[in-house]
């Protein structure tokens, strides 16, 4: 007997089960590792069910000892926001049948402590929430954006005069906060996109963004649910303002190499992208060096960071258990000197993006909308 071939929606279909139940054994194996991490493996795995639901991004069921997550949330969400909502619903579960307190109200004392001990996000929302316009913070950083506004002058030497003006800036407000003691909430973001091979030039980038913009920065092993495939994404901890402009400047080195990259090729005629990698390598350590350079200067006028130890408790918080690796560069070739040069010429700007309270944005605001219980 021959079979019969497989129709492409039957086909589609077969393959969107696999993948989903991939998705639920990299929740389980997410479970199990936070348990331990988190949790001191007190909890006992339930079972996790993906569901359709518009309303809600996640929920702890005590009835069924179901810990549901929607599936809107794998396929709309970054896998950062996933983790996030599983341990918000794996707190709750901890509330109920650890601590026993269900009968408290569903973000009540004892969930909000079990939360701020790990450093997980408390609130029903599984997305970033406006901040107030009137905020110090939020005012630093419309400041800030002004200046690297005003670094897309065409003038060299007054782009690069606003540029050093915005780093000493958000330099000056960070010493200031941390000194003073001013209370800051903390949080988190995952930079860039999920990949399989993390290059020379992203690691480079994380530094970057870790050395000189006041987050603390570690690569984090994700779930990528629409391939079905493991991955390593970029997270970094900070205050909200450094959150906001360590996002912009991952985007904005990212786009510039890529384009340095382009000019480099036109200019010299190159014609295949074998050398892409050690050019766009070279552009971040040409970056990085300009950096350095700025950070001896402020240092000279009484400026220097010695980092914030509330941002390291709240780092240690979610991430107790942390690897350190090392990792080779490639070989310095021609493209990697010629990317070098080019990185140390970059001037980070910013055009003025007014956002709908009337403060300058560096970004987008975040999409909103779902919640979870």
């Amino acid at each position: 007997m021959t079979a019969r071939p497989m129709s492409a929606r039957t086909s589609q279909a077969e393959l969107d089960v696999e993948l989903e139940r991939a998705d639920l054994r990299a929740l389980r194996a997410s479970y199990d590792d936070l348990n331990g991490a988190l949790f001191k493996r007190a909890l006992r795995r339930p079972v996790l069910e993906i569901i359709d639901a518009s309303s809600r991004l996640g929920r702890w069921v005590h009835e069924q000892r179901s810990l549901e997550l929607s599936r809107s949330l794998l396929t709309q969400h970054g896998w950062g926001v996933v983790v996030e909502v599983l341990k918000h619903e794996m707190a709750h579960q901890y509330v109920d049948e650890v601590l026993g307190r269900s009968g408290e109200t569903a973000h009540g004392p004892a969930f909000r402590r079990v939360c701020k001990d790990r450093a997980i996000d408390y609130r029903a929302s599984g997305v970033p929430v406006a901040e107030d316009p009137t905020a110090p913070e939020v005012r630093v950083l419309d400041r800030v954006t002004k200046l690297l506004a005003l670094a897309e002058s065409s003038n060299v030497h007054e782009a690069q005069s606003a540029m050093n003006a915005a780093q000493r800036l958000m330099l000056k407000y960070n010493v200031e906060a941390v000194r003073e003691g001013v209370p800051r909430g903390y949080g988190f973001r995952h930079l860039g996109r999920p990949t399989g091979r993390v290059s020379e030039s992203e690691r480079i980038l994380a530094v970057i963004v870790g050395d000189y913009f006041f987050v603390e920065a570690i690569w984090v092993p994700v779930w990528r649910p629409m391939e079905g495939k493991r991955g390593s994404v970029l997270e970094v901890c900070g205050a909200t303002e450094n959150l906001e402009m360590a996002e912009y400047v991952h985007s904005f080195l990212t786009h510039a190499a890529e384009r340095l990259w382009r000019e480099h090729k036109k200019k010299n005629g190159i014609r295949r992208n074998a050398n892409r990698r050690t050019f766009v390598a070279g552009v971040m350590a040409g970056f990085r060096d300009k950096l350095e350079k700025q950070k001896l200067e402020h240092s000279e006028h009484g400026l220097v960071w010695v980092g914030d130890a509330e941002l390291g408790t709240y780092f240690k918080k979610r991430h107790p258990h942390v690897r350190w690796t090392h990792h080779y560069g490639s070989r310095r070739t021609e493209a990697y000197a010629h990317g070098r040069e080019a990185g140390r010429r970059i001037v980070l700007h910013r055009g003025v993006q007014q956002g709908s309270s009337g403060q300058s944005c560096l970004l987008p605001p975040a999409s909103r909308g779902q919640t979870r219980e």
